[in-house]
């Protein structure tokens, strides 16, 4: 497995693994409860990851038929 592939469990371990540490209701930021914003940051930071090992990922370099 290559090395950027790991990054992938990266959103695992920060949506379940550190899911009970982040339960609760206060502090509010942006307007949503701590729970819920953490959710929603894990989402996009979920995106730009895979974004990252999309981009750098060497079994992707091949090039496209029609």
């Amino acid at each position: 497995m290559d090395a950027i592939k790991l990054l992938l469990f990266v959103p695992f371990i920060g949506f379940l693994g550190l899911l009970p540490y982040a339960n609760k209701i206060e502090p509010y930021i942006l307007g949503m409860p701590f729970l819920l914003f953490w959710v929603a940051s894990w989402m996009v930071m979920a995106s730009i990851i895979l974004m990252i090992v999309y981009k750098f990922d060497p079994d992707n370099k091949g090039s496209e038929s029609d």
